[in-house]
């Protein structure tokens, strides 16, 4: 079950929906190289290397390899970090996070899609209030929608 959200980021409700799963070939004609390598083999985007982590428009962040709901702009924040970062995802019911053995929010734990399984960052215990956890997110694994006549934070 995921949560629905509607593009002005309006949540909609639970939903079934079906997992995405492709084959390797038809990701890669689906992604650029970096979206490729960042979301199917788990590569990090080189820091301040995108626009996101700059980005304080009102918008929900999707994934973009299966348009899931993942961030909301009103929990993103400057981590000084060159990635954009957030306290909390939209809804904890579209993420998941790695379940290896020994995984520490101290080193960071794996942060994937759980639609379709995108590598999506990682997340630390070194964020604000009221969480105290940050979301390190690849700019690749992303797609902003921006909601129309809501001016920037």
């Amino acid at each position: 079950m995921l949560m629905q959200f509607t593009d002005a980021g309006e949540k909609i409700g639970l939903a079934r929906v079906p997992k995405t799963i492709r084959s390797d070939g038809e990701w890669r004609s689906r992604l650029s190289a970096e979206q490729y390598y960042v979301t199917r083999r788990k590569n990090t985007d080189t820091p301040y290397s995108g626009t996101y982590y700059l980005l304080h428009a009102p918008g929900l962040f999707r994934c973009i390899c299966c348009e899931n709901a993942l961030f909301s702009s009103a929990a993103k924040y400057d981590s000084g970090t060159g990635w954009p970062s957030f306290w909390e995802p939209v809804a904890i019911e579209n993420i998941r996070a790695s379940d290896e053995p020994g995984a520490s929010l101290a080193v960071g734990i794996e942060v994937m899609c759980k639609r379709c399984d995108a590598h999506l960052g990682h997340v630390f215990d070194d964020g604000p209030a009221p969480t105290h956890l940050r979301y390190c997110i690849n700019e690749s694994s992303l797609r902003f929608v921006a909601i129309a006549g809501r001016p920037p934070a």
